[in-house]
């Protein structure tokens, strides 16, 4: 997947996931509200890989001398 995807992803989780928790929240809907609490999670934590890729790939340019 691209960076661009991943970082899409990582989005539409998070946005999906609130929107979920808060019906869920909303009608009383205990298994909607986890299940939104996760996907909302899940898009955290796909941040969590983005930015380490990111940092990665930054501290490889900066040893190797590439911009």
């Amino acid at each position: 997947m691209s960076d661009a995807e991943n970082k899409a992803r990582e989005a539409w989780d998070k946005t999906a996931g609130s929107a979920k928790q808060a019906v869920g929240d909303a009608t009383d809907d205990a298994e909607m509200e986890s299940e939104g609490a996760a996907q909302k999670s899940k898009g955290h934590a796909e941040g969590a890989v983005n930015k380490a890729k990111d940092a990665l790939g930054d501290a490889k340019d900066a040893l190797t001398g590439k911009d």
